[in-house]
């Protein structure tokens, strides 16, 4: 299955995931510049090489196989803001750093201006369903998504989606003041459905800190 090649997974309500562009660098510095977001997310970029190498991140991690970024867009609501058709309302990650693992972590975040409109919700749903179709038969059986435990609109939107909070991590300062949730959500039936083998293979652990997004 040629998920590496992936350009697009369609979501709710129009919604579209594609893979980061040169052409999204603007839109990608005007994001970090909001305060939520740098509140809320442990990687920043600023600057024109900044945001290159964030881009260059996403690349590397798509070429490994341990990081599936997207680039969330609604055509709707971007004819209806006035910007362009497909311009960038957040970004939402899928991490596997080990392929073997049959745990992989989810991620996002969203722009100022997309806010309150659904979006986290819908990407995430689309991503979910994405990733146990896509993983499938590498054994992927479960999504975790973290946060810091004052961050309630990410508990919502967690929720929402079906990621039950399952444990509570201790903080660690200083990179992190707070107690973090840990939200998860398991495969679907039929996605675990393959043969008994398959799934040992698979097996391992997880649940460590969220990394940067």
């Amino acid at each position: 299955m040629e998920h590496r090649d992936a350009s697009a997974v369609p979501g709710p309500g129009g919604l579209r995931l594609r893979r980061w562009r040169e052409e999204d660098l603007p839109a990608l510095l005007e994001a970090y510049e909001d305060p939520a977001m740098r509140r809320w997310l442990a990687t920043q970029v600023s600057g024109a090489d900044g945001a290159a190498g964030w881009l260059e991140a996403q690349r590397r991690g798509w070429a490994a196989g341990t990081r599936f970024a997207f680039a969330v867009t609604e055509a709707a609501t971007a004819r209806q803001e006035g910007g362009p058709v497909g311009a960038p309302l957040g970004n939402i990650v899928l991490k596997r750093p080990d392929p073997r693992n049959d745990r992989a972590e989810v991620g996002y975040w969203t722009t100022a201006a997309a806010r309150g409109r659904g979006v986290a919700s819908r990407a995430l749903t689309a991503l979910t369903d994405w990733a146990f179709a896509e993983f499938a038969e590498q054994g992927l059986t479960r999504l975790e998504l973290l946060h810091q435990v004052d961050n309630e609109a990410s508990c919502r939107v967690a929720e929402k989606c079906g990621y039950a909070l399952a444990r509570v991590i201790p903080a660690l300062p200083p990179d992190y003041p707070l107690d973090g949730h840990v939200h998860v959500r398991e495969a679907p039936p039929v996605a675990l459905s393959r043969p008994a083998g398959r799934r040992a293979e698979a097996a391992g652990t997880g649940g460590g800190r969220a990394s940067g997004r």
